[in-house]
């Protein structure tokens, strides 16, 4: 099953608009899924693919998460959260649908249902957790630290030493014996997933989870208007303890538990089969920003004339100007597809702009290695091709992730040395530094491109004959 992304964008309370990325796959009754902090919808990526065989799948990257962007308060509670998902439903076309959340994507999604009960025609929660008053203050001194981006990378030290040892301990600061987790791992493709998640999430991180860790537990009483919820737990989840702290269950509600995740996913999966709701339309989307049917990202305009590709291990975002449009290169960026044969990327970007383009394009330039990309596209296409820029083209270091996070820390030097120096740093290579270049916030997003550009070098040496 294809899953596809895409972009909306939805009115915040303020009547201003706010752009939210989200996943759908599959046709049918809508699903919608809400992710657990701090993560982002590629985490459901696996879920997607299986029940896009019953549900018109739904996936958004919560605000501040992943793609989407922030929300406008400057502490938002989980209220704030909730009144996000009811704004990307209004966007959607979606004025009931069935839901599943996972851990503070299922207090995101209760919290909704206590506000607006005839929105949601089920809720699945996997885990749910009701914290005592001291544990609540505990998070709230310790769990969530204000996230910093710092100007030589030092959070991303924090960052991944933080998600390596979440795996250990619970809460991830209670090192001790006594909190250790039954199922310890040193995953580090796993934990590059997640640390990921939080350095595109950035400042948001902090702003999320706290407001998900601080959010009231009060259940609909009796007599109250609610949607039929589940709860499920299983074994080596720590929230599978809470289900036995919940006094009482409100009608319609029902908890279970399970010794592994898959017979907590497969009761989820009945429950939201007996009880969804209808289908939906397809909404439309914006004119700057998207992606293609073979889901490339783009940015621009559609119309320019003028498209432009930026060099090997950088982003569009890094290269887009006023009046063009700009591509993320197959494994680059946010484009999903990943491939380092120069014929397949031409292919893959003229298939492309079959149906992204809504006036002919009369010029395709590209930035060091990829000028060589422009000028076989240009062929492809019948255009004159510009002159390539010569050679050599730049290298990122090796960005395999291990077990110790040092990758991060060769990205963010890399991001530095490559704003002073056109080359390896030398009086040779000395360059003017671009306004801005070396802000943290700028490095901290440069870092994540090269993070998302891993077959960079061997695109670049197939591009050189190399």
């Amino acid at each position: 099953m294809t899953i596809t992304r895409h972009f909306i964008d939805v009115k915040n309370p303020d009547g201003n608009p706010r752009r939210v990325h989200y996943r759908r796959a599959g046709q049918g009754r809508p699903l919608l899924l809400i992710h657990q902090s701090p993560r982002s919808s590629a985490e459901y990526e696996p879920l997607l693919e299986k029940w896009a065989q019953h549900f018109t799948c739904i996936a958004p990257d919560t605000p501040g998460f992943g793609e989407s962007a922030p929300l406008p308060q400057t502490a938002p509670d989980v209220n704030d959260y909730a009144q996000g998902i009811f704004a990307f439903m209004d966007a959607m076309g979606l004025p009931q649908t069935a839901a599943y959340g996972f851990h503070s994507g299922a207090i995101i999604l209760i919290t909704a249902a206590k506000h607006a009960p005839e929105r949601f025609s089920t809720i699945a929660a996997g885990g749910y957790a009701m914290w005592t008053d001291a544990e609540r203050r505990a998070f709230a001194e310790n769990y969530t630290p204000p996230y910093v981006i710092m100007p030589y990378g030092e959070h991303l030290t924090w960052t991944w030493s933080r998600i390596r040892e979440q795996s250990w301990f619970f809460p991830w600061y209670a090192t001790t014996d006594a909190n250790r987790l039954p199922f310890p791992h040193d995953d580090a493709e796993k934990n590059h997933a997640m640390v990921m998640d939080v350095l595109a999430a950035g400042p948001s991180y902090a702003l999320g989870y706290a407001a998900v860790l601080q959010a009231p537990r009060d259940l609909p009483a009796q007599g109250q208007p609610t949607p039929p919820v589940l709860i499920t737990g299983y074994h080596g989840d720590p929230l599978t303890a809470h289900i036995d702290r919940i006094e009482s269950l409100p009608p319609g509600w029902a908890t279970e538990k399970h010794i592994a995740p898959a017979d907590a996913e497969a009761a989820a999966l009945k429950w939201l089969q007996a009880h969804a709701g209808q289908g939906m339309a397809l909404p439309r989307a914006p004119d700057d920003e998207g992606y293609t049917l073979n889901q490339l990202h783009w940015l621009g305009d559609r119309a320019a004339g003028h498209l432009h590709l930026h060099a090997p291990g950088s982003a569009a975002e890094f290269a887009h100007t006023s009046g063009q449009l700009t591509l993320d290169l197959p494994g680059h960026g946010l484009s999903v597809p990943s491939t380092a044969d120069p014929a397949e990327v031409v292919r893959l970007i003229a298939d492309a702009l079959d149906s992204l383009l809504t006036a002919p394009l009369t010029r395709i330039t590209g930035d060091g290695a990829s000028s060589i990309l422009a000028a076989k596209l240009s062929e492809a296409l019948g255009l004159t091709p510009e002159p390539v820029i010569p050679g050599p083209y730049a290298r990122i270091p090796n960005l395999t992730p291990d077990s110790y996070g040092s990758h991060l820390t060769r990205a963010f030097a890399y991001a530095r040395a490559e704003a002073a120096f056109s080359g390896r740093p030398s009086p040779e290579t000395v360059r003017a530094i671009p306004d801005g270049a070396l802000t943290p916030q700028r490095l901290h997003r440069r870092t994540l491109a090269l993070l998302r550009s891993r077959s960079a070098n061997a695109l670049t040496n197939a591009l050189a004959g190399q």
